[in-house]
């Protein structure tokens, strides 16, 4: 299992715009459509990390806590399934469906929306605000598989609450820590 941390691009950042095929709705959706009214939380994950299945539960828990509160919430594969079979779109339909992931769950094929985001891992959160400036950007909390700390979330909420209830962000973030995106 290999640890690669995320770039920490730098705040402030624009969001990229994509249009993407989403894996559960087969609709083609890009970051306009699915932005909140208040921020937006873009994370890309993939079906065969360890880092990702051991958080996936919290990711959903935070993406229906708050996805009422007008923060959009997108995960996109951008992982290479010629060579990771198991992160291919159907199976990606799949996960969403197991895991009861009721937001979009992108497939980023030719790996071009990863690269302008800097994605570098699995998980890698990018949270922008309303004006799609991004915020935040570092880890879920500091549980990792086998290190017997509990997943809580509370770096992520802490941002999220920022953008919702319009509070200062510490901009000192710590990466997110995972697989390394599988490039092609």
């Amino acid at each position: 299992m290999s640890k690669t941390a995320s770039k920490m691009i730098s705040l402030g950042t624009v969001a990229p715009e994509f249009y993407l095929k989403d894996t559960n709705s087969s609709e083609w959706l890009s970051f306009s459509d699915l932005k909140g009214e208040k921020g937006t939380l873009v994370l890309f994950i993939c079906n065969h990390c360890p880092f990702v299945r051991h958080i996936i539960k919290e990711i959903v828990m935070i993406a229906n806590d708050y996805r009422v509160q007008g923060i959009g919430v997108i995960a996109i594969s951008s992982n290479d399934v010629s060579k990771y079979l198991e992160d291919a779109p159907e199976f990606m339909t799949e996960f969403a469906f197991e895991n009861k992931m009721e937001f979009p769950y992108l497939y980023d094929e030719t790996q071009e929306v990863a690269k302008a985001y800097d994605a570098a891992c699995t998980p890698d959160f990018f949270l922008f605000n309303n004006q799609n400036k991004l915020v935040y950007r570092g880890q879920l909390d500091d549980s990792r598989p086998g290190n017997g700390i509990p997943l809580n979330g509370n770096d992520l909420r802490g941002a999220i609450d920022g953008v919702v209830y319009n509070r200062i962000i510490n901009p000192n973030q710590k990466p997110s820590i995972g697989c390394n995106i599988k490039w092609k």
